[in-house]
C-alpha cells in the first residue's frame, strides 16, 4: 500500500511476522507472569531478584538496576518499596556516594529466589524453550541479538 507518504510499508509476510512476535510477546509475558502468581511475585520482581541474585554482594546500585531491568528509577523506586514491604530487599547508603542507593537482597529474598528459580526456568522450558528445535532457538537468539543491539544503541542516544 503506497499512499503518497513514501512510507515503505510491510509485506505481508513482514507483517505476519511483526504481528506473530508482538502476540507471543505478550501471550509469554501473561503466562510467565500467571506462574509467578502462586509464589507472591510479578515478572518485575523475578527481574529485580535474578539481577541481584546475580551481582557481588546481592547488591546494585539503585540507577544501575533500573538501567539493568529497564525501569524509570521512579518506577524502579516503587517496586523496591514494595518488594522492602515484603521482606525481599532492602535499600542501602552508599558510602562513596551520599546521594546513591543500593538495592541488596535478603535472606528472604535469597531463600524465595532459591525456591522460585526451578520453577520459573520449568516454566521457560514448557512455554518457550522447548518448543523450538536447536536450529530455531539458535537462529531466533541471532536475530534477534541484532534488534537488541539496535535498540541499546538508540536508548544510550536518548
Amino acid at each position: 500500500m503506497d499512499t503518497g507518504t513514501g512510507t515503505r510499508w510491510l509485506s505481508d509476510a513482514e507483517q505476519r511476522a511483526w504481528r506473530t512476535h508482538l502476540e507471543v510477546s505478550k501471550l509469554l509475558t501473561y503466562q510467565l507472569e500467571r506462574d509467578l502468581q502462586p509464589f507472591g511475585l510479578t515478572i518485575n520482581d523475578y527481574e529485580i531478584l535474578v539481577n541481584l541474585s546475580e551481582s557481588p554482594e546481592h547488591r546494585m546500585r539503585m540507577s544501575d538496576l533500573a538501567a539493568a531491568t529497564l525501569q524509570s528509577k521512579s518506577r524502579l523506586s516503587h517496586q523496591i518499596t514494595r518488594m522492602e514491604r515484603s521482606g525481599l530487599v532492602r535499600r542501602e547508603n552508599c558510602d562513596e556516594d551520599k546521594r546513591g542507593l543500593f538495592a541488596v537482597l535478603t535472606d528472604h529474598g535469597w531463600d524465595t529466589m532459591r525456591e522460585v528459580a526451578p520453577h520459573h526456568v520449568a516454566s521457560v522450558r514448557r512455554h518457550f524453550v522447548d518448543l523450538l528445535d536447536t536450529e530455531d532457538l539458535a537462529a531466533l537468539q541471532r536475530s534477534l541479538s541484532s534488534v537488541a543491539e539496535h535498540l541499546y544503541q538508540q536508548r544510550s542516544r536518548s
